[in-house]
């Protein structure tokens, strides 16, 4: 249930941003989220919905951008698609793997007034 601290944290980086560019109403949210990043979407947009109840992002719409996993393989440097964590290399069997994206999470874009 950690989706209820992200949606939190969330909150938290709107507001200090309204802060600093002077805002007063969220309109949407683009927020990416990795495919490796443990985060059940569901969950968050309940969270957000619960969370924002009061405050500047009062009914914002949670628009969610998808971000394929990646990964290198220390072995034989390739970089391939993968996803889930723990998976080998396809080409050489390595399960020496570096993330090289799909893990992360950020806001990317708010629709303000």
């Amino acid at each position: 249930m950690h989706e209820l601290s992200l949606a939190e944290n969330i909150l938290q980086q709107i507001e200090d941003t309204a802060a600093t560019q002077t805002f007063h109403r969220v309109k949407t949210v683009w927020l990416e989220i990795g495919q490796l990043a443990c985060v059940e979407q569901e969950s968050l947009r309940f969270f957000f919905a619960v969370v924002t109840e009061d405050s500047i992002a009062r009914q914002a719409k949670l628009e969610i951008i998808g971000i394929a996993g990646q990964a290198m393989c220390q072995e034989c440097n390739r970089t391939f698609p993968i996803a889930a964590y723990y998976e080998a290399c396809p080409h050489c069997g390595s399960d020496a793997l570096q993330i090289t994206n799909g893990d992360e999470m950020r806001i990317r874009e708010l629709e303000v007034e």
